[in-house]
């Protein structure tokens, strides 16, 4: 399916990209610093084309995927981080 949008229509994996895009430059403004590599959460629901969507949208928007990470788990290692 296509999405309209106001630069015209555009599929599900260039609207993820453009707003991977915008999140990877407020990252790199509010680290002062550019992004290496990063890691994206998916919906543990994501099957295998869902995911490598995710992965074409990061690489459409300049990113380098290191990992694709279920939110549960992201979730738990971040709970882990902060409980110390």
């Amino acid at each position: 399916p296509m999405i309209q949008t106001a630069g015209g229509l555009l599929n599900p994996i260039r609207v993820s990209a453009d707003i991977l895009k915008a999140l990877a430059v407020r990252a790199t403004e509010a680290l002062a610093g550019e992004l290496d590599g990063v890691v994206i959460t998916v919906p543990a629901y994501f099957d295998d084309a869902q995911r490598q969507g995710t992965k074409d949208a990061a690489r459409l928007a300049g990113l380098h995927v290191l990992r694709l990470l279920n939110e549960p788990t992201a979730a738990a290692i971040a709970y882990g981080l902060d409980s110390g």
